[in-house]
């Protein structure tokens, strides 16, 4: 069990970054309550990495070949990287630092799966760019609905907190079954858990980040890059959700961080380039840079004084 604990450190690690992609909008615009939103999104992603998690899985765990100890440093180095971004208030791609410390074992392993790690890059540039544009159809797609109900606006108002409890609830699915893989693929691929221990121990130990580590992040999020409206957020979550969700069935885990940085900027760019912030944008930028570079040099220094 003890090796397990990098594992569920990386978990919590992620759940503390990625929580802010899944209810940060929520939250930030007071619709709904940390306590309520962290409460049912932890729920959720346990649902999601239980029912749709093994994908992913299967994926990561082909990227190179490990031992146990090599995949306990892969995952504290992944874990390490996630949660000095956490403190920095950046939003980063978990799958990045993953891959990144995975790749950096199969260096000095000599293996490394290039099919499949193509496979992920690629992935990792569609989904900043799927976010956005999957934001501004939602965005076109239901500004029409809107207008055609003529709401007032108490009847508004409650639709749209209806709408984002469930465009928050179907985003933590779509966390739990895409980033289970991040958390404990490595101890699948070493042979030291099975497919079904390794999602539940994802989905738990994700959720125990949301519920005790993830305000700080959600106010980059939510409030510093674009300032965001209540049927905004709603659409942020709904692009977020669908671009994640769609990228399990490839079978490749991806960062809800860039799904929904990619779902804000189209959101910004619909309401003209001025209202991004540039400044936050390129610090982001340069975590998502970074991120991968940090997570192989933090194993490749463990691996090399261990």
């Amino acid at each position: 069990m003890l090796p397990i604990l990098g594992g569920v450190f990386l978990g919590w690690s992620l759940g503390a970054n990625d929580a802010s992609n899944v209810i940060g909008p929520a939250v930030s615009s007071r619709m709904l309550r940390f306590t309520t939103a962290a409460t049912m999104a932890s729920l959720f992603v346990l649902m999601g990495a239980l029912l749709q998690g093994r994908s992913g899985i299967d994926t990561l765990s082909g990227l190179t070949r490990m031992n146990l100890h090599q995949a306990v440093l892969a995952s504290i180095s992944a874990a390490i990287t996630v949660t000095l971004m956490t403190i920095g208030r950046l939003p980063v791609s978990t799958s990045q630092a993953v891959v990144g410390a995975i790749l950096g074992i199969g260096l000095v392993n000599r293996h490394i799966d290039m099919t499949g790690l193509g496979k992920v890059v690629t992935c990792w540039v569609g989904t900043p760019v799927g976010g956005a544009i999957m934001a501004m159809v939602v965005y076109r797609t239901l500004a029409i609905v809107n207008n055609r109900l003529s709401l007032n606006l108490l009847e508004s108002d409650a639709l749209l907190r209806i709408g984002l409890v469930v465009a928050s609830s179907y985003g933590a699915f779509a966390l739990g079954a895409n980033n289970a893989a991040n958390v404990t693929a490595v101890f699948v691929g070493a042979g030291h858990l099975s497919v079904p221990s390794a999602t539940l121990i994802g989905g738990l130990s994700i959720g125990l980040g949301i519920l005790t580590f993830s305000k700080r992040v959600m106010v980059t999020v939510g409030s510093r890059l674009v300032r965001l409206d209540p049927f905004s957020a709603l659409v942020v979550l709904l692009a977020e959700a669908i671009t994640v969700h769609f990228y399990t069935f490839v079978g490749v885990p991806v960062s809800t961080s860039q799904a929904i940085i990619g779902a804000v900027i189209g959101i910004g760019l619909l309401k003209g380039i001025r209202t991004v912030n540039k400044r936050t944008l390129l610090s982001i930028l340069s975590g998502w840079l970074l991120t991968p570079i940090i997570a192989a040099a933090l194993v490749l220094a463990m691996l090399r004084y261990n």
